[in-house]
């Protein structure tokens, strides 16, 4: 088996059919995915030389209305409900 290094710090996992229902929301015209919204942030992104990983998974099992599924998986036991139209910078900073 193979290795590859990465240079994650740990990984936020961003429900898809949340993403999908609420359709954008997010970014500065509002019209980004939240995933794509934040791999434009400092310190993340999807490749495996960003210090923080977005990965965009399948549904989590939550569903809220008008919102999306957040998992920091450095804090496995917090899941965060992000409204549509949140300020992606404000989310940012408490994933960290």
């Amino acid at each position: 088996m193979k290795k590859a290094r990465a240079q994650w710090r740990g990984a936020v996992l961003v429900c898809a059919k949340c993403s999908k229902k609420v359709d954008g929301g997010f970014g500065p015209k509002g019209r980004d995915r939240l995933a794509k919204a934040l791999r434009r942030e400092p310190g993340f992104g999807k490749g495996r030389k960003a210090n923080m990983g977005v990965a965009e998974v399948k549904c989590l099992g939550i569903c809220p209305k008008n919102a999306v599924v957040v998992i920091d998986t450095r804090r496995p036991d917090e899941w965060l409900v992000v409204p549509a139209g949140a300020d992606v910078a404000l989310l940012t900073e408490r994933l960290g």
